[in-house]
């Protein structure tokens, strides 16, 4: 274990943060898209101590040719993802964006207005409207431990994909390394609580027992600061 048990959530106050209905999360991303943009690279650099780079290069080597963003926001981080794989010379893709909190995917549709194979949609990352087996690639950036229903989302997202598809994630794991720094995530996340838009961060080993129960199998995982990196495929008749 990584992180300082006299630190952690305690686990009253977790099964309290995972009451939190969809709604009241959302409730907590009505700031305008600037600020949340603004506030999500600080929450970036100081609690998951990761990198614009670094997810770039996770999430953007992850579409397929039929793909779904889950709790896109405001597409800032899709954006940069896309400017990147255009600069490598990859191809484009159609691209599905689903997020709960409307205010910020009323900046995701602002930010992509107009442009060919883009769609945004209302959705609960726990109920999304597609048929089964709908998606080559999914990726779900820096959103997990903002889930109320952390399993039924994993549920959800394994039903879309297509057999030997592939999810990328990142998971906010609980502060490591050294004060001043863990000391400094410590208290953005305790913030990010009362605030609404953290619902908890999680232990590593956790995070991939729900993977491995969702039916996911996983090709890559890594831990990079206070970041659980994965890339899992769906199995498909000859791999289950």
């Amino acid at each position: 274990m990584h992180w300082n048990k006299t630190m952690a959530t305690k686990p009253d106050e977790r099964k309290h943060a995972e009451a939190k209905s969809a709604e009241e999360i959302a409730a907590a991303y009505k700031s305008e898209p600037w600020w949340y943009d603004l506030r999500g690279f600080f929450i970036l650099t100081f609690a998951y101590n990761s990198s614009l780079t670094r997810q770039i290069r996770l999430f953007g080597a992850n579409l397929g040719t039929r793909h779904l963003e889950v709790a896109c926001g405001t597409g800032t981080l899709l954006e940069m993802i896309l400017r990147w794989r255009a600069w490598k010379g990859l191809p484009r893709v159609d691209i599905v964006g689903v997020d709960y909190a409307e205010a910020m995917l009323a900046g995701a549709m602002k930010r992509f207005r107009g442009q060919a194979g883009m769609r945004f949609l209302h959705a609960d990352a726990a109920a999304m409207p597609f048929e089964g087996d709908a998606f080559d690639t999914v990726n779900i950036a820096n959103a997990i431990h903002c889930l109320p229903q952390v399993n039924a989302a994993l549920q959800e997202m394994h039903r879309v994909l297509k057999p030997g598809g592939t999810l990328a994630a990142n998971v906010l794991l609980y502060p490591r390394g050294r004060w001043p720094w863990r000391s400094i995530a410590q208290r953005i996340n305790d913030w990010g609580i009362r605030k609404g838009i953290l619902v908890t961060p999680y232990e590593e080993s956790d995070v991939r027992n729900r993977i491995l129960k969702a039916g996911f199998e996983i090709l890559r995982e890594e831990v990079s600061g206070n970041c659980y990196e994965l890339v899992v495929r769906k199995k498909t008749a000859t791999s289950a």
